[in-house]
């Protein structure tokens, strides 16, 4: 069975008669009555009987023709879609990122992108380290912003996009809130809030205070920027976090001061199934987000700007 019998066959229940259907196809009347034929002799059933002039739909035929329109308007849909997923102008990018760079750092990437497409359309996705690689391996994602950059999974690969310092965050009333720089060794006897397990800053700053001669003592864990920034702002500890997550967005501010002694910095990647080819308004994206990363580190100008 073939689509083009199956193609031939509608036409000709629509317009009830072969030549009309011919006509209409631009092709031979043969041609149609001998993919009819075939297609009939492989059922082992008539789809058609004589009314007249016309034809018309025997009642296994009336079945068959339901279906077939079914599955034909099944696969227009599929082409316009995988068109429309081809095309720059109006394709979907499918994209996971953690928590962190979802605040500021999505949204002005997006904007600008959507600058010179206007039409493209987003599906996002957020999650933890082992979800996003999970996501991109198995294409439920086109694209992932991670952190830190997977240096040595073969089932992705990627470009480390760039590398952001992470702050100490602290209560307006602590001590330190006032001065510019601390030794991440002074916050040895505080309270931290951390990142739950899973998260990909919870082992940055843990292996940063280890660096820095003690463990933390963890008060309190959470999986979003907002919920650390706000127990930090309340009192209920100290942490770390990447300068894209201290952009303020509710009035409860934790203070921030630059950490050295260790300096705490994680990498940024941007990275994509290894053995998949991306659809092309994906590596359109792709594209343009390797040479936006590229051009504010040449100029020095801040992401998201």
């Amino acid at each position: 069975m073939e689509l083009r019998q199956l193609q031939y066959f509608l036409k000709v229940a629509q317009k009830e008669h072969v030549t009309r259907a011919a006509e209409e196809l631009h092709v031979a009347q043969s041609a149609v009555s001998r993919q009819i034929h075939q297609l009939e002799q492989e059922l082992g059933v008539d789809l058609f009987m004589q009314k007249g002039r016309n034809l018309q739909l025997t009642p296994v035929g009336q079945l068959f023709c339901k279906r077939v329109e079914s599955l034909l308007n099944e696969l227009d849909r599929s082409v316009a879609e995988v068109h429309e997923f081809l095309d720059p102008e109006r394709g979907e990018i499918r994209i996971g990122f953690p928590h962190s760079l979802g605040t500021h750092l999505i949204p002005s990437i997006v904007a600008e992108f959507r600058r010179h497409y206007p039409h493209v359309k987003f599906r996002f996705k957020q999650g933890a380290y082992p979800s996003l690689i999970k996501d991109v391996i198995s294409g439920e994602v086109d694209l992932a912003f991670i952190s830190p950059f997977p240096e040595n999974d073969g089932h992705v690969a990627g470009d480390i996009v760039m590398t952001e310092e992470l702050f100490a965050i602290l209560p307006q009333n602590h001590p330190l809130a006032g001065e510019e720089v601390i030794r991440l060794e002074q916050l040895r006897e505080e309270k931290f809030v951390l990142f739950s397990q899973g998260y990909s800053l919870r082992p940055i700053v843990w292996q940063a205070c280890l660096q820095a001669g003690f463990k933390p003592q963890i008060a309190f864990e959470g999986g979003e920027t907002d919920t650390i920034r706000g127990l930090v702002a309340a009192g209920m500890g100290v942490s770390l976090l990447p300068e894209m997550a201290l952009y303020q967005t509710n009035p409860m501010q934790p203070a921030q001061v630059r950490v050295v002694e260790p300096s705490v910095t994680r990498t940024v990647g941007l990275i994509h199934r290894a053995d998949g080819k991306l659809p092309l308004v994906a590596r359109s994206f792709r594209t343009f987000l390797l040479t936006y990363f590229k051009d504010r580190q040449q100029n020095n100008t801040p992401v998201g700007s």
